[in-house]
């Protein structure tokens, strides 16, 4: 098993304030894997585990140590299973598209209702992938941004080979997760653990 991200504390004292699950949710190939890989100080703890990836890692929020477990169900039709029982217990999602690909930007309506069905009301995050690949673009960064907004989704248009946007995606669905969650109420049954 990997080692911990934060570690600074040797004892049992918590390495972190919360934990947050989120899914990485999209078709096949439109760079689930490097976005995984973009968050730099995580670990891959079970590179593939019954046909998906997950990774954790910690970042700073607000004065907080967040941990993100964070999702890849592969893209893969079958799906549609996999997210009825991962989606229980789910804190938020990360709704992947190519930018050079219209195909899979127009497939993300699909996977909104999936969400919808089986985790209404979570916290969603558009994302649109591969912007060091502007030249090809398909989907305009407009219209991406007129479809999270019908859809009550933050926007990013992210590049894991360029580090940019990753860390702040996850940052903006933690965010939203927490404040879903009630922060408070969290960190106030946070302090009673220790």
């Amino acid at each position: 098993m990997a080692a911990e991200i934060i570690s600074e504390s040797s004892g049992h004292e918590k390495e972190y304030d919360y934990l947050l699950k989120f899914l990485l949710v999209g078709d096949s190939d439109v760079g689930k894997q490097e976005i995984l890989s973009g968050l730099e100080d995580g670990s891959t703890e079970s590179p593939y585990w019954n046909g998906y990836a997950y990774k954790t890692t910690t970042i700073l929020l607000d004065g907080k140590r967040v941990r993100l477990q964070v999702w890849d169900t592969s893209g893969q039709g079958r799906f549609c299973t996999i997210i009825r029982s991962y989606s229980r217990g789910a804190q938020g999602v990360l709704l992947v598209y190519d930018i050079t690909s219209k195909w899979s930007f127009d497939g993300i309506d699909r996977w909104v209702k999936e969400v919808e069905e089986h985790a209404p009301g979570v916290p969603k995050v558009l994302v649109g992938n591969r912007l060091h690949l502007a030249f090809k673009r398909q989907v305009c960064q407009r219209e991406a941004e007129l479809y999270a907004a019908k859809n009550r989704m933050a926007f990013f248009e992210v590049s894991p080979l360029c580090n940019f946007n990753i860390r702040e995606s996850f940052s903006e669905l933690s965010r939203m997760a927490l404040h879903r969650n009630g922060l408070e109420r969290l960190w106030r049954s946070n302090k009673g653990n220790n």
